[in-house]
């Protein structure tokens, strides 16, 4: 992190391409293989949320990498192979493959690997500690990781570095059980990200366990589907801000570990100058996603005047 008063802030939407999106979001006609063009004239970034599902290509990330400007950032979502079937177990030839499958073709523009739990998957430490001491941590690791792919993705692999830099790692959780300190003291511990995912179905937890913060506005009211009003929209904006100057948000958002004079100060995040910050939202029913996006940049862009500008 470099000296500087205020984090990056990164806004945008979860996946780009839905079909209800065209003619509403997307312009009349625009073909289909221009869409994360057009969005990436609208947001700094974009989370890839096919890697959850299946495998994808390289050519699939060098052709996004074209498509996108010089300073543009991609979140990754983890497969759900390693986390909702593994279930974070034995999974180091699954990790392989998927860092293999051309996530270093992004180079500077690979951004956060965003791991999503089930809401089955209850909190073990022990569990999550040794998944964590796997992930690689710079993009060098995650070559030297990735020459373990299996026989079939010969042919079809990055292994090598295409940037320097560091890898960030961050965690959604969906069970009750991870309300809990020894959790947060975990994250800490390794670095790694806790997801701020608000729901009504999940827990929205609020620790800052990282030199960064994730967001996933997935909808308040109902899941993938409602939108965020001004007075919604006008939180979310004062919590980027703040996550961005380093501070913490008020006391009565929930956290892992309890809030109040009398808690060991090493239960919280240590003060910092700036935070980056990564927002995306993810009610796409609707087609609501990319006009709140839009909203909560704007109201970012107003709160922090002519000291910092995101892309418009």
């Amino acid at each position: 992190m470099n000296h500087r008063s205020l984090g990056d802030i990164r806004i945008g939407i979860s996946g780009w391409r839905y079909r209800p999106w065209r003619g509403v979001y997307y312009p009349p006609k625009l073909p289909q293989r221009r869409e994360l063009e057009f969005a990436a004239q609208d947001f700094n970034s974009v989370e890839i949320n096919g890697t959850f599902y299946s495998m994808q290509r390289p050519e699939s990330f060098r052709r996004w990498h074209g498509e996108t400007p010089d300073d543009f950032v991609f979140a990754i979502k983890g497969a759900r192979f390693i986390t909702h079937m593994k279930k974070l177990r034995a999974v180091e030839p699954a990790l392989a493959n998927f860092f293999a499958q051309g996530l270093l073709a992004l180079g500077r523009k690979l951004g956060p690997i965003l791991w999503q739990l089930p809401p089955q998957l209850a909190f073990d430490a022990d569990r999550l500690a040794a998944f964590f001491n796997l992930l690689p941590r710079t993009h060098a690791d995650a070559a030297v990781l990735a020459h373990d792919h299996a026989p079939r993705f010969h042919g079809r692999a990055v292994v090598e570095a295409e940037a320097r830099g560091t890898i960030r790692h961050c965690v959604e959780v969906r069970h009750p059980s991870f309300i809990t300190p020894a959790f947060a003291t975990l994250l800490r511990k390794h670095k790694v990200g806790l997801v701020v995912a608000d729901t009504v179905d999940w827990p929205l937890l609020f620790d800052i366990t990282a030199d960064f913060i994730y967001c996933r506005l997935h909808g308040s009211e109902q899941l993938y589907t409602s939108g965020y009003e001004t007075d919604a929209i006008d939180r979310w904006a004062e919590r980027m801000v703040s996550w961005s100057r380093g501070q913490e948000v008020p006391d009565e958002a929930e956290h892992c570990t309890p809030r109040g004079i009398h808690c060991h100060p090493k239960q919280h995040a240590r003060p910092a100058r700036a935070r980056d910050v990564f927002c995306y939202f993810d009610n796409d029913v609707k087609v609501r996603a990319p006009f709140d996006a839009r909203a909560l940049r704007t109201r970012v862009n107003a709160l922090q005047g002519n000291a910092y500008s995101l892309q418009a």
